[in-house]
């Protein structure tokens, strides 16, 4: 049975860590975008997602090494909410030339 534990802890600690992973890049993302673009695209201000993602990553990261708990579920669902809507809605902010799937102008 030590085997078992021992793949037991290995994978919940590859789920917190991408847990982690996934809560510092939607994190870093929000800091990155302009104020103006949350409003542009009508998703809250970017201090609201800041600061939710910002509590989003001290959970994610308190749980680094310890269990899948609430507090990492919590954390990735509001990563998951900014990175699968409010990410895609703010990076058209700015315009510029698309350019496609296919790269070309």
């Amino acid at each position: 049975m030590p085997i078992i534990s021992s793949a037991q802890s290995i994978v919940l600690l590859v789920l917190t860590v991408a847990a982690f992973g996934m809560t510092v890049f939607a994190f870093v993302d929000a800091l990155r975008r302009p104020a103006a673009a949350f409003e542009y695209a009508s998703k809250r201000t970017k201090t609201f997602w800041s600061v939710l993602l910002g509590v989003a990553l001290a959970l994610a990261f308190v749980s680094v090494g310890g269990s899948v708990s609430l507090l990492v579920i919590l954390s990735v669902v509001a990563s998951g909410v900014y990175l699968a809507d409010v990410r895609p809605a703010v990076k058209t902010y700015g315009g510029g030339p698309s350019r496609g799937p296919y790269g070309g102008y």
